[in-house]
């Protein structure tokens, strides 16, 4: 079986190099050249594509993009993914997208018979090349399961049935993760102000009920102002918390305190912090 791979970013890429490193030929795709030779750097089995016509031979091929648009963009279209890929082929769309986006896509999967599967990612990226990032999968449940000696090389399998409720997840996932990191921000501005020491107010907060991921992942870089490399950027995390209030308003679920983080993420995005980690959210 041939695999193909569309994005091979901080997420995309270890999945992609951990199907190379299992010794599946995977066509690899990526905006960057950087990105696409790291990957295929990972072992024999890699094959550079140039273009969505590449993608012909491959029975499942994996998309993970940045924004809803970009996908809408490589999928669709006489050009697009869609018009190269065979019946009977499998869409593993790994993004982080609203389910408008994922239904659109779903739909014109099925009118080229092809079966279209979600499954948006958890964690880190170190989780993600490690093998370990939880996967929220929905959708053709029959395409999942012919996928079940492929999930253990990608991550931890969650099949939470619909596509609707893998892009839910994600969401929600972020939108508790970036709430927490802002709250944690508040809170060790407080301890800053009140003369705390940062590495003694970082080692009390983890041995208390202020304890999180985002403290683990983001407490000591927060205290030192270091954003740089992004793990994950603050401008994608202002696009899921946009996609996830949106979604919570679509189903008239009041949500005022994400609404709040929401805002607190458009600031850091106002005054040039987008490139940076989220972590970097603790400036405004």
């Amino acid at each position: 079986m041939e695999f193909g791979f569309i994005g091979v970013g901080a997420m995309g890429g270890p999945l992609a190099r951990n199907l190379i490193r299992a010794g599946k030929t995977v066509h690899v795709y990526n905006r960057s050249a950087e990105g696409r030779d790291k990957t295929l750097a990972a072992g024999k089995s890699g094959v550079a594509a140039m273009s969505m016509a590449d993608m012909a031979p491959c029975k499942v091929v994996f998309t993970c993009l940045a924004l809803p648009e970009h996908l809408t963009e490589k999928a669709l279209g006489p050009d697009g993914l869609y018009a190269h890929m065979q019946p009977g082929s499998v869409h593993v769309e790994l993004s982080t997208i609203d389910s408008q986006t994922a239904f659109a896509l779903a739909e014109a999967a099925e009118r080229q018979g092809i079966a279209y599967i979600q499954c948006t990612l958890g964690k880190t990226p170190a989780h993600a090349e490690r093998g370990e990032a939880p996967l929220f999968v929905g959708g053709d449940q029959q395409a999942i399961a012919d996928l079940a000696e492929v999930w253990p090389i990608l991550g931890v399998l969650n099949n939470v049935g619909t596509v609707e409720a893998a892009c839910a997840v994600k969401l929600v996932s972020n939108l508790v993760g970036m709430a927490n990191l802002a709250v944690l921000s508040e809170g060790l501005r407080i301890g800053e102000a009140a003369g705390v020491g940062k590495n003694l107010l970082l080692q009390l907060l983890g041995e208390t009920g202020a304890q999180s991921f985002q403290l683990d992942a983001r407490g000591k870089s927060m205290t030192q102002g270091e954003y740089d490399p992004p793990r994950f950027a603050l401008d994608l995390a202002l696009k899921d918390l946009r996609l996830g209030c949106g979604m919570a308003h679509g189903m008239n679920v009041d949500v005022p305190l994400l609404d709040m983080v929401f805002a607190r993420f458009g600031r850091g995005a106002a005054v040039g912090l987008g490139k940076k980690d989220c972590a970097a959210v603790h400036e405004v």
